[in-house]
Order: structure tokens, then sequence, then C-alpha cells
């Protein structure tokens, strides 16, 4: 087990690297957030930081406070004296017991970093130290822990009335709300994210012991349950276990929740079991589950080899950026079974675009990019990134949004919490992993895919290589990269070169440019100061290549021109027809009442519409300030929107007659 620990690092964003016990994995494998330190008092150093002190404190005390822990500790009590069984609380969830879960695991994404020394208080008298705190949480987890490893407080509170979504027995509901699956799905990947912070087994015990009766009970044998996931996740965290532990009937057992999919009683779309996946070629559905679904695909297919897998993913992706995708790299358009609706059906005021969905495109993109190595992926994934991801978490990281809606007539609010707090607590685990999605390494071949200051320890060819990036991105296009050390010789300096800068909003045809300005001639990369044409050219997969031997010192110097540009989206697309937005960089523009002093609600705009840019107090975010028809109208970045009251908000304007 030890020898698997190096490999933690690079998992713990669910991603699987090649290890000595796995003949096939991705053939690109991440440098591991452990190895990025992000500068601190930058755009995402302030992010990290507010990760730090404001979210994961805040979700341990909500955890308190909501009776997620008493849940636990009842369920213990049950096992000690049978006798004792309490009632299962009402607008309570069956999947509550995952909060505990994620905020541990981002928690523990944040003590590896900083090796496990974060002096901050929780906000939980006579607790200093994270560790200490965790321990004493997961002592009354595994205090709840039935003798053959079940571990589900929603039944063992009170097994002969259990949670309403529950079922009667065991798996019985798993199909239909239960949620017994997705548990043990992010008791794993947090179980790990443990394992690897502290060295300790005690969570990574837990999760292996119900994973064991997973395999066990759980499957298409007689005398098993043969059932699949309502909510999909188990089957990336069982792909990750089998990685960490070399055990093959975790893999199996994941696969098997896959491959049968549309082969059990349950069939519908809601839970993407109304075919086979291999046959699947449309998003639809509960947006979250899907995005994990896909993701898990693209897990076991890396591990498997199942080009099956692979086609059924590229033809689900390809529909979602072609006809499902928001401006914002939002997934999910309706509240009706917060789901994927039609091709092209994309409403703006009733866009669900939930936080949790907006991590999954994260996930499935990231898993798309380590197969097949176009930046593409990432155009997508840095879209959803800056504008409908953290639009989910306030700049002070104590408020949140569930849907992450386009416009607002007034009364939408961020909140400190909900009963339903799968989104918080998800912000929780997803933001501290932010350094692991900035560069990869195939081969000789180091990708840079994000831009933000850092300093990264990796390796290309088994060799180490220092670099360091510096950059106010996405304020402006200006990178330096220098290389610091170089043990690895000649290598393949792969820089992405994002979609905005080559004229292509996203990877289709969904939306376009409408201000009839080209952008394919703002692209300048210099080594040491001079202009990079010998051994660098722009190559098919997005990418400019400087392929060359690399000495220390080395300066690698980067400028994309970023001006506002105005979009339209396709005709096709009802709820954007006749409508124009604005997005600057990487970053989606809205218009928030506060900034103005007409009703944004009347604003108008047209494609040629003059721009200035300045600031503003809002976290010291840029804004964009255009004319038109002589009134002034101020833009600010989209994720930044609603942290001056509930005031109405658009990112689609209409366009100007």
């Amino acid at each position: 087990m030890k020898k698997q620990l190096t490999l933690l690092a690079a998992l713990i964003l669910c991603l699987l690297p090649i290890n000595a016990q796995t003949s096939k994995g991705y053939p690109i494998t991440p440098v591991p957030f452990t190895s990025v330190k992000v500068t601190p008092n930058t755009f995402w150093g302030q992010r990290l930081e507010a990760s730090r002190k404001v979210t994961i404190p805040l979700a341990f005390s909500k955890c308190e406070e909501t009776d997620r822990y008493t849940n636990f500790s009842n369920a213990a009590k049950h096992l000690q004296d049978p006798s004792k069984v309490f009632d299962i609380k009402k607008g309570t969830f069956p999947f509550d017991d995952t909060d505990p879960y994620k905020t541990i695991e981002g928690a523990s994404y944040t003590m590896t970093t900083s090796k496990g020394k974060t002096q901050e208080s929780l906000p939980i008298e006579g607790e200093a130290l994270w560790g200490t705190y965790i321990d004493s949480v997961l002592n009354v987890i595994a205090s709840a822990q039935e003798p053959d490893g079940y571990l589900f407080t929603g039944r063992t509170q009170n097994p002969k009335h259990p949670h309403d979504w529950a079922g009667p027995k065991r798996w019985s509901a798993e199909e239909q709300g239960s949620h017994e699956l997705y548990n043990l799905g992010h008791m794993v990947e947090a179980a790990i994210a443990h394992y690897q912070a502290t060295g300790s087994r005690k969570f990574l015990d837990i999760a292996i012991r119900y994973s064991d009766l997973v395999c066990k009970e759980v499957g298409p044998n007689p005398g098993q349950a043969c059932v699949v996931p309502g909510h999909q996740i188990a089957e990336m965290a069982l792909a990750k276990l089998y990685i960490v532990t070399g055990d093959k009937k975790y893999l199996d057992e994941a696969k098997f929740l896959l491959d049968y999919r549309g082969k059990t009683t349950i069939k519908q779309e809601y839970s993407q079991s109304h075919k086979p996946v291999v046959e699947q070629d449309e998003a639809v559905g509960h947006a979250v589950r899907a995005a994990y679904m896909y993701a898990g695909m693209a897990d076991v297919a890396a591990l498997t080899g199942d080009q099956n897998y692979v086609k059924a993913i590229d033809a689900i992706w390809d529909n979602i950026v072609s006809k499902k995708l928001y401006i914002t790299g939002g997934i999910g358009a309706t509240s009706n079974g917060e789901a994927f609706a039609g091709n092209y059906e994309l409403p703006n005021a009733t866009a669900y675009c939930e936080t949790c969905a907006a991590i999954g495109n994260v996930y499935v993109n990231h898993r798309l990019f380590l197969l097949h190595g176009e930046s593409k992926y990432y155009d997508v994934l840095e879209r959803t990134l800056y504008n409908g991801l953290i639009s989910g978490v306030s700049l002070e990281g104590n408020g949140f949004f569930y849907p992450n809606p386009l416009e607002s007539a007034g009364g939408y609010e961020r909140k400190p919490w909900f009963g339903c707090a799968c989104c918080p607590s998800n912000i929780c685990r997803f933001i501290p992993s932010l350094p692991g999605y900035v560069y990869a390494v195939k081969d000789r071949n180091l990708y840079v895919n994000l831009f933000l200051s850092d300093n990264a320890e990796l390796k290309v060819a088994g060799k180490e290589v220092r670099l360091s990036q510096t950059t106010d991105y996405p304020w402006n296009g200006d990178i330096t990269l220098r290389v610091e050390k170089n043990k690895a010789g000649k290598f393949a300096l792969k820089i992405r070169i994002p979609g905005w800068v080559r004229n292509q909003v996203v990877p289709s045809d969904l939306y376009t440019y409408a201000d009839g300005k080209e952008s394919n001639n703002s692209i300048i990369v210099s080594v040491n100061a001079k202009h990079a044409k010998q051994d660098a050219q722009f190559t098919p997969d997005g990418y400019y290549t400087i392929n060359r031997k690399w000495r220390e010192g080395d300066v690698v110097q980067i400028h994309f021109d970023m001006e506002p540009r105005i979009i339209r989206a396709n005709d096709k697309v009802e709820a954007d027809r006749g409508m124009l937005c604005v997005e600057r960089g990487p970053l989606v523009y809205c218009a928030e009442q506060p900034d103005n002093k007409e009703d944004i609600m009347e604003a108008r705009i047209s494609p040629q519409t003059k721009f200035k840019t300045g600031k503003t107090e809002i976290a010291g975010t840029c804004i964009t300030t255009l004319i038109a028809e002589d009134r002034p109208l101020t833009l600010i970045p989209y994720y930044a929107w609603c942290h001056r009251g509930a005031e109405k908000m658009r990112v689609w304007l209409p366009q100007e007659k």
C-alpha cells in the first residue's frame, strides 16, 4: 500500500494515471495539485485562501448545526443497543451523510498543500488543528458502521422505519433514491484524500469495508442485488480505489454499475438508465448524475481500454457543446428534475445550471483532455470554471448559489447553506483541488492548460523540472513562464491557445462572435525576448508547441489580446434570439442593477458597441463600460453578481434595432 502513496496526488482529482498494477490508464498524466503552489493574493490565491479560512470551517460548523454528525451517533447508539431507535428527522435527505465526507475531502486537500500545519481554528471551541477535529469526526463516522461494513445512517438509526427514500431493505430503493451507493462514492473519494493528507488508514479502512460489502452484495450474480446507482459517483470512486489498492474487484464493480444501466428494472432518462451507456449519444436527465456518469465512463474506459465507452462519451460531449451548453459553461436547463432540456433549449431566467453540475462538467472535460490531448476540452473547462462554477460561491467564501441563472428580475440571493447542501460541500472539495488542473505531462510533452501565478515541481520523462508562472490573468493576457530547473533536457512545452483567442467561442457553432473582429493575429510568444519561431509551431491539438532543450533561466512570454467581444447564440436557441452578450478573455459579463441608473431590463446593445474598461470595488474586479444610445451601461464579471443585494441581473441583452 505504501508504494502506491506517491500516486495519490494525481488521483485526488479523480484522475487515473497509469500505475504499476494497471496495464492501461490515461495517456496524459495531470501534474498533481500538491506539486503546484499558487501564489497568494492573486485571483486564485484569494479563492484558495477563502476556502481554507472561511468555506471549509463554515461547512464543518454547518454539519454540526444541522445534525449531520448526530445521524452517525444515533446509528452508533442503535448498534450498541438495538432497542434504541431514532426517528429520521423530516426534511432531511438520505445523502446528508456525504456533507461531512466532502468537507473532509476538501480539508484534506488543504492540509496536504499546507503539510498539515493549518493553524486556523475551526468554529468549534477547543479545536485548533483540522487534523484533530477531523479525527474526532471520523470516530463518530466509524461508530455508525455496521459489523459487515454497511454505513448508511438513513437506515441504521431505525432499521424498521428508515428514511422514506431508503426502501424496506438494503439496496431495494437504490435506483429510486436511497443514495446508498452515492454515499459510498463520496466516502471513498474523501477517504483517499484523507489518507494522502495524513498517512492514516483510519478513514480508508472504513471506506474499504463498505466497498467490499458493495462488491459482495451488489452485482449480476445469484443472491446479489442487481441494481445500479440512482445517483452516480460510485463508479468514479471505485475506479480510483482500484488504483490505490490494486484490487481489481473494485474496477469490475465500477464497470458493472455502468454496464447494467438500461438493463435493470428502472429505465428512465432522469438517471440516465433509459438505455445502456454505450448506446447513449445525447445528454439527458439530471445534469449532475449525468456528468458524474460520463466522468466514470472515462475512468473505466481509460483503465479497461473499452473504446465503446469512449465513442459514447465523445458523442455525448458533442451534443452538450453544440446544443446544451450555456455561455457560462453551465449545464442543466430546467428545475424540473434539475435536468438537461431539449436540444437548443437554454432559457435564461429559469436556467438551473446547478453548481454541482458545473463541477461535474469540469470533471468530464478534464478527463476527455487526458484521453485525447486536445485543447478544446480545456476551452470548455475554463469557460465553466471562471463563470458557471465560481459563481456558485461568494468572493468571501460564505455565500452560495444552488442554481446559477443567467437572468434575474431581483429577489435572488446567495445563502449561507441549504437544506440540500450538496453544492456548498462540493465547493469545499473542488476549490482546493484547482492547482491540479494547471499542468499535465505525456512523455516529453509538458502541457500548460490554465494561466495563473504559481510555482510547480514536476517530472518530464521521469526527470525533475521546476517551472514558475506569473500573470494577472484573467484581467490581462500577459503570461510569463520561467524554467527554474530542468533535468529533462529537451522537451516540448505545449501552451494552450484558448478558443477565445482563436476567434472561437466554444468548439461548435452554438455561439459565435458577432462583432466582426478577428483575434487570430493577437498571439505573441517569445523565448528569452526573441520571437519563438525556431522549434515552435501552432499544432492541430490547439497548442503552441515549443520543442527545445531548455536551460535554467529560460523565459517564455505570452501575450493574448484581451478585448471585450460581443457574442451571438445560434438562431436555434430561441431564448437568445435577437440577444447579444459580452465577454472579455475567459470571463462572461453581465449587467447588474447597482451599477446602472437606468433599468437594465430596458438596455440594448449592438454588435458595433464601443467599450472601455475600468475597475470596480467589487473585490477589485475589472468592469467593462459600454455606450449604448449615448447611455453608459456598466457590466461586471458574471461570477461576481449578487454581492450587493438581491438586484436585477442579465447576461443576454436585446440587440439594438
